[in-house]
């Protein structure tokens, strides 16, 4: 069964390769109340699944013979360290397979992938209206699918000791074009007579596309003087190097580099008193709210055909959620890993 250029949610359990490209790489405040944090409300899985049962057994299974050829990606950043983990491990399976991966950004990487240069583009968001229109153009077939689950980050320099919260109504102030906010004071008369120095994802990042909606209320409307980049090292590195910085991105990236940079607690509503710090039980049960976001990966259906991008994707349903944990995304529940197992199955039936 095939999808023509529509949208398969079928939240499942893929995180996709690319082994070549890029490398992954609190004193508080008096007058900032605590973060809350929330229990975990549902489990993610720990390991893999079972093996299929019942008629996708055979379809799932993998194949003895060892694969050859190439499987190309591109895309998120932020989707990256996963494929690129469970890339490497794929490619000591099947040593003739070429596994690439570019970091072009969400939309750089759909900008290639709706032509039909790509086998997989990474994603922090799903596919857009005029992605899919695209696709259709262009005779593409797709699977969406979910792979992960993050949040994304608010961070500042490690020895910024004023801003422990910031609420969504901050945010938006700060962010939206045109905004004239320049110094800390004028986000909290409390805070310092000092210019904040903005980093944040490139125009071609999903990050950059689900941040602005779920911040400023629109996909894409952002001011433009801060430092851009689809690269989430960069704004590591940016936040770093300044204490008057803020910026954001991708939770697993803070959490690779917790000792280069700081968390900010985010209230969704205009109480600071409810802000919520992010983890990996706050991310998954939904109470860190706005930033909580899903992964995906998008799989070109005739690329699907090739027996080694077959064997890629695969592999990614039995051994996934182990790199998922591995590089400290939000494994997807069981249901979820269930349900994605049968959507894939359905594609790859001959």
């Amino acid at each position: 069964m095939t999808f023509f250029c529509q949208r398969i949610l079928p939240l499942l359990s893929l995180s996709l390769v690319l082994a070549t490209g890029c490398s992954v790489e609190n004193k508080p405040s008096s007058a900032t109340p605590a973060a809350k944090t929330t229990a975990n409300e549902t489990s993610p899985p720990e390991g893999n699944l079972e093996p299929a049962a019942g008629e996708f057994a055979a379809i799932l299974a993998p194949s003895a013979e060892k694969q050859k050829g190439e499987v190309l990606a591109d895309g998120s950043s932020t989707v990256f360290p996963i494929t690129q983990a469970v890339a490497e491990e794929f490619m000591k399976v099947h040593p003739d397979v070429k596994v690439s991966v570019g970091i072009a950004g969400t939309g750089g990487g759909f900008k290639r992938f709706v032509v039909g240069d790509t086998d997989i583009n990474d994603s922090s968001r799903t596919i857009s209206e005029k992605e899919i229109a695209e696709c259709k153009k262009n005779g593409i077939e797709y699977l969406e699918l979910k792979v992960a689950i993050d949040g994304l980050s608010v961070v500042v320099h490690p020895q910024n000791d004023w801003c422990q919260t910031l609420t969504v109504a901050q945010l938006k102030a700060l962010w939206s074009p045109g905004s004239k906010l320049k110094k800390w004071n004028e986000l909290d008369p409390k805070w310092p007579d000092a210019e904040i120095r903005l980093y944040g994802a490139g125009p071609d990042s999903g990050t950059f596309d689900y941040f602005t909606e779920a911040i400023v209320g629109k996909a894409k409307s952002s001011r433009s003087d801060y430092t851009p980049s689809e690269d989430d090292n960069v704004l590591v590195q940016g936040v770093n190097g300044d204490k008057n910085s803020l910026g954001y991105f991708g939770y697993a990236y803070y959490a690779d580099n917790a000792d280069k940079v700081k968390l900010v607690a985010i209230a969704a509503g205009d109480d600071p008193s409810q802000a919520v710090m992010p983890n990996n039980e706050t991310i998954l049960n939904g109470t860190y709210k706005p930033l909580s976001r899903p992964l995906f990966i998008h799989v070109n259906l005739k690329s699907l055909k090739k027996p080694q991008v077959a064997e890629f994707v695969k592999y990614y349903i039995a051994k996934g959620q182990d790199y998922v944990k591995e590089v400290q995304y939000i494994q997807l529940p069981a249901a979820e890993l269930k349900e994605s197992r049968q959507q894939l199955a359905e594609a790859l039936k001959p």
